[in-house]
């Protein structure tokens, strides 16, 4: 029943106020954070949903369904602006308890409607005014020694939009790696970036210091891929292949990662066979439920997120996968399937 109730509350949320939210950005969530029986969870705050929390319980009407709820607190770097008056909060956000979150370039040269991909928001967020166009590797360094300081940050992770380079904007996480580094030794930080035209590019990111590495295909499936993303689904599955492949060379097994996206109309059993797939490869399939985002062309259009029965079942088939592996997310170095927050793997032992 618990794995049932998590992967209901990560499609129809719960009602619950959070002081920490990501209401837009790259990717495919956003959502406020909580912990859920002593995990990140990344849930929709949503009025309507079934589920409240009293005493930091989850209730579903009258039931207790078992679960344990708080809310993750609002930390202490976010009351600090940079020497030219930009909100620390603009430039890097907090995802969990203590993990702290960046686009490096919020915009992205996909972002044209006949190129964007379906699930995403990058350049909302910055519509609205709450985070800045490009973030400097010294503000970045800023941002992480003050979190790291007064709120116990304990990993870093670094994404971006794609730019019209041959690195695909990597070249500035490069930089921005060093950078942070330079300022709090030793943080574990997490890069993600699409293949880039040069995959030397992979090992320069290491050499920077990176700890682990996301290259997110969303979907193995190529019909689904040129529906979803036309633009980043014109990038062939052969360069994601020989950059997943480059990139366990350098970084390691398990500590290269990749998002699937669950509800994108895509066969459940061969979402879970190209999982295996990518676990055979070295590779963490980290399997997380489509959410119909404000802001993004599916919510748009009335694309509804996946039925929960899904979630948990392709949830549950990719953790035991995983574990047969010995590849879990708990064992990454840093990012998105360390913190585990945006879906329910870790809930089923992935």
């Amino acid at each position: 029943m618990s794995l049932d109730v998590h992967a209901d509350l990560a499609v129809r949320g719960v009602r619950v106020p959070t002081p920490v939210r990501r209401p837009a950005g790259a990717g495919p969530s956003d959502d406020g954070h909580v912990i859920v029986d002593g995990r990140h969870a990344a849930l929709p705050i949503n009025t309507l949903s079934p589920y409240e929390v009293r005493d930091e319980k989850v209730w579903l009407g009258e039931v207790d369904t078992g679960l344990s709820l708080r809310v993750v607190h609002r930390p202490k770097f976010y009351d600090l602006r940079t020497a030219d008056g930009i909100p620390y909060e603009q430039i890097a956000r907090l995802h969990g308890t203590n993990v702290l979150a960046t686009t490096v370039v919020q915009t992205c040269i996909r972002y044209a409607e006949e190129q964007r991909c379906r699930f995403c928001t990058i350049e909302e967020s910055l519509r609205a005014g709450a985070t800045v166009a490009a973030k400097t590797p010294a503000q970045l360094a800023e941002v992480a020694e003050a979190a790291v300081r007064l709120d116990g940050i304990t990993q870093m992770v670094m994404t971006t939009g794609t730019t019209t380079g041959l690195d695909r904007g990597a070249r500035n996480l490069v930089r921005s790696v060093r950078a942070v580094l330079a300022a709090v030794p030793g943080l574990p930080i997490q890069v993600q970036i699409e293949p880039p035209g040069d995959l030397r590019t992979i090992d320069d990111l290491y050499d920077a210091g990176a700890a682990a590495i996301g290259i997110h295909v969303e979907s193995l499936d190529d019909r689904i891929r040129r529906e979803w993303m036309p633009g980043k689904g014109a990038v062939p599955m052969a360069e994601y292949e020989a950059a997943w492949d480059r990139a366990v060379e350098v970084f390691g097994r398990n500590q290269v990662s990749t998002y699937l996206l669950i509800g994108l109309g895509e066969d459940p059993d061969e979402l879970v066979a190209g999982a295996a797939a990518l676990i055979e490869r070295g590779v963490y399939p980290f399997v997380v439920p489509f959410r119909p985002m404000a802001g993004t062309l599916a919510r748009r259009d009335g694309i509804p997120a996946p039925a929960p029965s899904l979630v948990r079942d392709v949830s549950a088939r990719v953790a035991a996968l995983l574990r047969d592996a010995g590849m879990l997310g708990a064992d990454q170095k840093a990012g998105c399937a360390a913190c585990g927050a945006c879906g329910v793997l870790q809930a089923a032992g992935g």
